[in-house]
């Protein structure tokens, strides 16, 4: 179980919280498994969604394990140039 903090429009999307505790090994996992708990936050993670882990982010790499004790957060990827 990792506790992932979810931030700007992905905690709107997942009922206005904020943290969740989520069963996952990996990324891709934790990104699925949060799809199906919440389905307005499907979108969001088809557009890419970054993931923090003790403050590096990962961006395409889900198959990175979550070790339980470590600091997760989930961002919208920003766009611009």
């Amino acid at each position: 179980m990792v506790e992932v903090t979810l931030w700007g429009s992905l905690s709107a999307m997942a009922e206005g919280k904020a943290k969740l505790d989520i069963e996952a090994k990996n990324i891709g996992e934790l990104l699925r498994k949060l799809a199906q708990r919440y389905p307005g936050i499907e979108p969001l993670v088809e557009n890419g969604i970054a993931v923090a882990i003790d403050g590096v982010i990962y961006r395409d790499t889900w198959s990175k394990e979550l070790p339980e004790d470590s600091e997760i957060f989930l961002m919208p990827r920003l766009a611009g140039g």
